[in-house]
């Protein structure tokens, strides 16, 4: 009789504890509860479409232990970008938020970059920023991330995901705005040099489809020679400087970043001033501004490294249980020729390796290139 009565105490306890594991499992893999909009900061978490779901986790309790998991390190914007980070992070309002914030970079190796936010999930982080390396590579530790209540963010190289929250501008809008450029300047079509940034990544895909989606539904003759730059100035300088010593003059050009490189390979190599679609770089604009009247007619357009300021504000609102969207779209920093002005939108006492436009005023978010300049470059 007692021992069939402890038996079934065992027995009952054993149920119910895994009864509480699996409500406690199938809770946290429901994620946050689909609600109705707007988001709780509308002028800054714009929703990508009409049709874009708004994501309402259960509030936790602060401070929190936020990870940045970056891939690509080696250029000036994704430096830039962890120096926003950090200057984000200290800023007192959101540095009282934060129990810990810890960034790492991994380099081009998708896996390695997986790894990391495996670590940092298994580590008990509260959320983790991405800026994926691919974006169709993440699903299982999507769906670990999501089952460990853990939040996750990507900008920037999204991913391709509807259980994650995505940041980001419409970069395949950037490829068509920098193509309509070159459609109006290069008005009987002609040979482009089109600088590519880092292959496999959802940025760079995205704008090179709407370059060229773009420049065929012209109906213009267009001859696009591509090279990869990296978005960084020394890599995209070299190739441009290769592609003009093998293919001689060209009648326009387009750049994801390394702008500023390019530039100085067409004046190296005497390349005549063309009009170029490229990004926001501070040396960029400074050529652009400079060399206008000989023929550099720009559009520099992008988006500044801040984003990642935006990632990690929409990390903590949704760990507080604020209502966010599940796809924020951003905007788009612009300039065109010939509307370049020095101490408004470029800046020629600050270095050439200076990202313009690093600000996203309606979500409370401008730093100065000095704010940003002083943080060190290495990860936390």
């Amino acid at each position: 009789m007692k021992s069939t009565y402890l038996l079934n105490c065992v027995a009952g306890a054993a149920s119910a504890l895994l009864m509480t594991l699996a409500a406690t499992s199938a809770s946290l893999a429901d994620g946050p509860e689909i609600v109705t909009g707007p988001s709780s900061e509308p002028a800054c978490y714009v929703p990508w479409a009409d049709d874009t779901s708004f994501f309402k986790y259960k509030a936790k309790e602060g401070p929190y232990r936020v990870a940045l998991a970056n891939g690509y390190i080696a250029n000036t914007w994704r430096i830039q970008m962890i120096q926003t980070a950090k200057a984000y992070a200290a800023q007192p309002e959101v540095a009282a938020l934060l129990k810990e914030f810890k960034v790492v970079s991994t380099g081009e190796d998708v896996a390695a970059q997986i790894s990391a936010i495996n670590n940092f999930i298994d580590s008990g982080y509260d959320a983790i920023v991405v800026n994926a390396q691919n974006p169709s590579s993440f699903a299982p530790v999507i769906r670990r991330a999501k089952q460990a209540g853990v939040i996750l963010v990507a900008f920037d190289n999204i991913l391709d995901t509807q259980d994650a929250i995505n940041v980001n501008v419409d970069q395949k809008g950037l490829g068509v705005l920098w193509a309509d450029w070159l459609i109006n300047h290069v008005p009987d079509g002609g040979k482009i040099l089109e600088v590519r940034g880092v292959i496999g990544t959802s940025v760079d895909t995205d704008r090179h489809n709407g370059i060229h989606e773009t420049l065929d539904a012209s109906g213009k003759d267009w001859e696009v020679v591509e090279v990869v730059g990296k978005w960084d100035d020394a890599t995209a300088q070299k190739a441009t400087a290769d592609a003009i010593a093998i293919q001689g003059q060209f009648d326009g050009i387009t750049a994801q970043g390394g702008d500023t490189g390019v530039v100085q390979a067409m004046i190296d190599a005497k390349h005549p001033f063309v009009p170029f679609g490229g990004e926001t770089e501070n040396g960029f604009r400074k050529f652009c501004s400079a060399h206008s009247a000989d023929g550099l007619k720009c559009s520099s357009a992008g988006t500044g490294p801040a984003q990642v300021a935006v990632a990690i504000k929409t990390a903590l609102d949704a760990l507080q249980g604020n209502v966010v969207p599940q796809s924020v779209k951003l905007p788009l920093a612009i300039v065109e020729d010939p509307d370049f002005k020095d101490g408004e939108n470029f800046y020629s006492a600050q270095s050439d390796n200076f990202f313009v436009g690093n600000a996203f005023p309606t979500c409370g978010i401008n730093f100065t290139a000095q704010e940003i300049m002083g943080q060190s470059k290495d990860d936390l």
